[in-house]
């Protein structure tokens, strides 16, 4: 059977499952709907299933992908229905489609968070992190393949907006998906090396949209 290509969300409880955890739980529930997935060939056969951009633990998504292969034709709509039946607390699949572009050509992620102070005024932080991310250099220390090094973030956020709400600074993004992939939660850390006065107490993340390079959506 040709690609499918999966669109679901991962909340709640369920973001504290593991990208490893999360790759067992489609097999089973794949298994438990009735569809059997389609294996490599070789000594050590693995089900064809993979995932565009792995998740952190912690982080939500409303917008993951993960392309797939059946061994049979199916009926798309039933087959969202019954495996929704069998996911955990928290997964949901959204959609599954044909796709018509490679995952090489996702370069941009929507996120949305929120900045918790206990202590400080939310206008006053609004304020001071706009005027921080306006910065035309971010460098901070990251780990890379050959340790660790300096690294300028500023060049893989797009666009960055901080709105003062009842609970913290709300936070909305646009960031680098990969090719570099940046991290939302670099985006506190950068806080807490460079501007520690600043900084949250407490930072979420959810993953809302995925774009092209030229800020179309991507699916």
């Amino acid at each position: 059977m040709n690609k499918l290509r999966m669109r679901f969300s991962k909340t709640g409880r369920a973001i504290y499952i593991s990208h490893l955890d999360l790759m067992a739980t489609m097999q089973r529930a794949f298994s438990r709907a009735g569809s059997r997935l389609q294996y490599s060939e070789g000594f050590n056969p693995r089900p064809q299933i993979s995932i565009a951009l792995p998740l952190s633990v912690g982080t939500a998504s409303l917008c993951e992908l993960m392309d797939f292969r059946l061994l049979e034709e199916v009926d798309i709509t039933s087959l969202i229905e019954r495996l929704n039946a069998t996911m955990p607390e928290g997964i949901e699949v959204q959609e599954i489609y044909e796709p018509s572009r490679k995952n090489a050509e996702l370069k941009w992620l929507r996120v949305e968070g929120i900045f918790e102070y206990d202590d400080r005024q939310v206008d006053i932080m609004q304020e001071r992190l706009a005027a921080f991310f306006a910065r035309p250099s971010i460098l901070i220390e990251k780990k890379t393949k050959r340790g660790f090094g300096e690294v300028d973030i500023r060049p893989s956020i797009w666009e960055i907006l901080f709105t003062a709400g009842e609970d913290g600074v709300q936070v909305s993004a646009v960031i680098s998906a990969q090719n570099p992939t940046l991290n939302p939660d670099l985006l506190p850390a950068a806080l807490r090396a460079l501007a520690p006065e600043i900084a949250p107490d407490f930072a979420k993340f959810t993953r809302v949209e995925t774009y092209d390079e030229k800020m179309r959506l991507f699916r």
